[in-house]
Order: structure tokens, then C-alpha cells, then sequence
């Protein structure tokens, strides 16, 4: 039975894993893309993009185990966005794995800097920004691009917009819809003014602490508080937000309970905890039910 928690947000489909300095990977396949690789469970080797946010272990360790099993699978090499700082690192490692093996795998590394895009497949990117771990380390958004015809050009027949784009006449508009939002592991910083974080149709937010006297702890390693979290969702418009990173030191329940006493109710119907397998279980009886009723309702 597989480890990962799964959540249904819309048309997006998460699957992840993520409990506080033991192992965070989260992916979307729709989007073929997995935020952070943990200890590149199976489920995450068919993904063709990695989005590594920094090195900590338990957020970096299976990224050699990730390409060493799509060369054992026969799948091509596999491409992992990297801050710059560590791209030459990860290449190094490889390297030693290489010289364990017997060979060096086939991988794609890709350095990146705050701001920069990477075209995933035509109409998708992943772009970056800062975030605030106090080691090399960036969030990624996936942004859904589209093009939309300009409204004066609305009126024009097929055949005219083709003149026009002839003329060298710009006739659509470039128009991007954030879908998925990953900050890692962060402190509060200038990320939380960024509109495509703040927009996202889903953003993925740590919750690192709960305990009350843990604030300092928070503070000093980089992380958010509950306290924290709280303050920051009155900011934020996205439809969907799934806090992650959560010890073992807090049980499901107790962090759903201090996160309600800290926001509205209309707040708290947007949340969700990626590691709560009672929420996501219930969630897909839901809908496989319906699906059988609607089926049923078909044959008749």
C-alpha cells in the first residue's frame, strides 16, 4: 500500500508525502511535474520534471535514486530545476554514483535564478521566485500560458487575421493563469507580495510548528508557525491551500483544531492538510459512489 496521501483540487490531482525532516515530495502528474523528490518514491519516477526548491536531505535525497530508475525503466533522462547554487553539486554527485555503479546516469539539470522561466511543455513554465530558508533555495509556480485575441481584432474573419500577422501585427494578448504554487520549506518574506503566489489556484504552504513556545524555533530554522500561517492566508486569494511539512511531534487532529481557532470558518474551507488520509479517503468514496450511481443511472 503506497505511502502518499492523494487530493482532488478541481481538475489537479496531488500526491505526496510530507512530515518534517524525514521526507517531502508532492507531485502533480497532471502537470507532470513533482515539487521536491523526498526519497523518489515509485509513483514519482514516471514525472519528467523535478522541482527541487533546496537541498535538504529530506527534501533531496532520492534525486539520483529518480534518475537511476527512469534509465532502469527505459525512460529518457529525466530534468530536475535546481537553485544555480546546487546544480553543480548535484552533477558532482551523480558523478560518485557513477563511480559506484559502474556508470553514470543520463540527467538533465537545470540552474535556475529568482524570476527566471522554464518552458515545461508549449503553454506551460515553471517560473521562479525567492523564498526564505536561509540556505540556496527557490519556490516554483506552474503557469498555465495562453494566448487571447485582442478585443479589436474580435471582428475579423480567419483569412484577415492571417494578413495582419503577415503586417507583423500583434494580435492576441499573452494571458498566464498560476495553477500550482510551491513554496518549500520558508520563513515569511517578499514571496508573499508575488501575485502569481498570492493567486495560484492552488498554493502549497508549510506548517512546520504548533506548540506555542515554538515561535523562536521557527523563527531560527526558517519555518512557519501555525501563528504564522494563519496571518498569512488572510492575504491570500487562491481557491486551494495545502500545508505540508507538518512533525510528527503534532497529530492530525491537534493541527486541524489549532489552525480553526486561528481563522474564520470561510478561511478554513479552503485548507486542507496534505497528510490527512481520513479527508482524501472520504473524499474519494465520495466521489467513486457517485460515480457508480451515475452509472448505474446510464445502464437503465
Amino acid at each position: 500500500m503506497s505511502r502518499l496521501v492523494e487530493h482532488l483540487l478541481g481538475d489537479l490531482r496531488l500526491i505526496g508525502y510530507s512530515v518534517a525532516g524525514e521526507e517531502t515530495v508532492i507531485a502533480c502528474p497532471e502537470l507532470n511535474v513533482c515539487f521536491d523528490v523526498g526519497r523518489a518514491p515509485p509513483e514519482v519516477v514516471p514525472i519528467d520534471h523535478v522541482l527541487l526548491t533546496h537541498g535538504h536531505m529530506d527534501h533531496a535525497a532520492g534525486i539520483a535514486y529518480y534518475f537511476s530508475q527512469r534509465n532502469f525503466v527505459g525512460n529518457a533522462p529525466g530534468c530536475v530545476l535546481v537553485p544555480k547554487a546546487l546544480a553543480d553539486p548535484i552533477r558532482a554527485l551523480l558523478q560518485v554514483w557513477g563511480r559506484i555503479e559502474g556508470h553514470v546516469t543520463l540527467a538533465k539539470i537545470v540552474g535556475m535564478g529568482p524570476n527566471e522561466d522554464y518552458e515545461l511543455r508549449r503553454g506551460l513554465i515553471a517560473r521562479t521566485f525567492e523564498i526564505n530558508h536561509g540556505v540556496p533555495s527557490l519556490g516554483f509556480c506552474v503557469i498555465d500560458v495562453r494566448q487571447k485575441l485582442k478585443p479589436e481584432f474580435m471582428d475579423k474573419t480567419g483569412p484577415e487575421l492571417v494578413e495582419l500577422k503577415k503586417l507583423g501585427i500583434e494580435i492576441q494578448n499573452r494571458v498566464e493563469v498560476p495553477l500550482v504554487a510551491y513554496g518549500g520549506d520558508t520563513a515569511e518574506g517578499a514571496w508573499l507580495e508575488n501575485p502569481m503566489v498570492r493567486s495560484a489556484k492552488v498554493l502549497i504552504l508549510e506548517c512546520t510548528f504548533f506548540e506555542a513556545d515554538h515561535v523562536s524555533r521557527a523563527r531560527a530554522g526558517f519555518h512557519l508557525h501555525v501563528r504564522d500561517v494563519a496571518r498569512i492566508m488572510q492575504r491570500l486569494e487562491n481557491e486551494h491551500i495545502v500545508l505540508s511539512h507538518v512533525t510528527r511531534r503534532t497529530g492530525m487532529r491537534d493541527a486541524k483544531q489549532a489552525l480553526a481557532k486561528l481563522v474564520p470558518a470561510e478561511t478554513l474551507s479552503r485548507v486542507r492538510f496534505l497528510m490527512d488520509y481520513r479527508r482524501a479517503r472520504e473524499e474519494r468514496e465520495t466521489r467513486e459512489k457517485r460515480a457508480s450511481e451515475t452509472g448505474n443511472e446510464a445502464a437503465k
